[in-house]
């Protein structure tokens, strides 16, 4: 149930890594916040923030489970939202799962958006 994921997962594939222990209540509420990441306008700062708060101040039923999704987490956040700057837009969309979220905007506002989003 611990796999050792590709550390160059993308926001999707964590998210499905956290949906197998969705069991867990803090687990489901985790989910819920990633999830609903993906639809919102905060920028991937404000979501690392909101996931380190988020780790800091919940407390996981299983120290295993907690321990694994932290790491997994610390190794996208590394690769995805420290290493951002070198990544050019079609990667950002990729590695946040936003592309399908760019290719249904109707607007170039709407497009602005994602653009921040991913610190474009």
């Amino acid at each position: 149930m611990f796999e050792a994921l590709s550390i160059k997962m993308n926001f999707d594939e964590y998210i499905k890594e956290v949906d197998k222990f969705s069991d867990d209540e803090v687990v489901a509420r985790l989910r819920k916040h990633l999830a609903e990441w993906k639809q919102d306008d905060t920028n991937v700062i404000k979501l690392a923030d909101s996931i380190e708060h988020f780790f800091g101040n919940s407390w996981i039923g299983s120290e295993k489970i907690h321990n694994h999704l932290y790491r997994l987490w610390l190794h996208f956040k590394t690769e995805a939202i420290t290493g951002i700057g070198g990544m050019t837009i079609n990667e950002r969309l990729y590695r946040f799962g936003l592309f399908e979220r760019f290719d249904s905007v109707q607007t170039e506002a709407a497009q602005k958006v994602i653009y921040a989003k991913v610190c474009v």
